[in-house]
């Protein structure tokens, strides 16, 4: 199941503030579908996806909104 969060036009550390809140509601194995405008979470949420172990299937940017899909390890 794919669960949305919208972080767009927050801060860091907002998105991914928002995005471990998400994560923790949800059962491992599915998908947390984020948008952010702040452009350091591109690092940001690489970086927490490598040491949490959930998995990044997606990093992309459209229009100026960085749209990241994950999947709850």
């Amino acid at each position: 199941m794919e669960h949305f969060v919208d972080a767009k036009y927050l801060q860091c550390p907002g998105p991914i503030t928002k995005l471990f809140t998400k994560i923790k509601e949800i059962p491992s194995g599915d998908i947390v579908v984020i948008e952010a405008t702040d452009q350091g979470f591109k690092k940001d949420v690489t970086a927490w996806s490598q040491k949490t172990k959930n998995e990044l299937l997606s990093l992309e940017e459209e229009n100026g909104v960085i749209i990241a899909k994950i999947r709850k390890a």
